[in-house]
């Protein structure tokens, strides 16, 4: 029977930061140094069926569209479509084009996810988190679900002894 030899092949730490000076599509000059050129390339972008079909099931999802323009204006960054300026520049103009985008589908959205304390989560939600967890919860061992109950302080405490301790 052939033993199964663990491979070895992972990057080793540190080893991102050896790569040469514009070896990064960040680090290099963008194709897009202007914010006009780069909400030109998103709106040619965003015209597409198939960006619009995935736009709105994201939507449909509760996502408030300021966090998709982020991370689009993000991933453009990292692909070295634009700086890191131009994306900030951007971002209002794509969430115009995301909020005119769902008003022509007819799809509800909201732009920025607002902290309300009082806010009620709604049932169907509270129905698929509980369910989530109760899938979790099964899956893991019972030793595992034994070691993570409650348990008395006073029987963890121990006198801590060295030289950063208290007195």
């Amino acid at each position: 029977m052939p033993s199964i030899e663990p491979t070895f092949d992972a990057p080793i730490p540190g080893m991102s930061l050896t790569h040469e000076l514009g070896a990064r599509p960040w680090q290099s000059p963008p194709q897009f140094p202007s914010a006009d050129e780069a909400i030109q390339y998103y709106m040619e972008t965003m015209s597409s069926d198939d960006f619009i079909d995935q736009l709105m099931d994201v939507i449909e999802m509760d996502i408030p569209l300021s966090i998709i323009a982020n991370t689009m204006q993000l991933a453009g960054v990292l692909q070295g479509l634009h700086s890191v300026d131009v994306g900030v520049l951007v971002s209002p103009v794509l969430i115009e084009m995301m909020a005119f985008l769902a008003d022509s589908a007819g799809v509800e959205y909201t732009i920025e996810e607002k902290l309300d304390k009082n806010k009620k989560i709604s049932d169907t939600k509270m129905a698929k988190i509980i369910q989530k967890l109760e899938l979790e919860i099964d899956k893991q061992p019972e030793e595992e679900q034994e070691e993570q109950m409650p348990v008395d302080k006073k029987t963890t405490e121990t006198i801590s002894s060295g030289l950063m301790s208290r007195r």
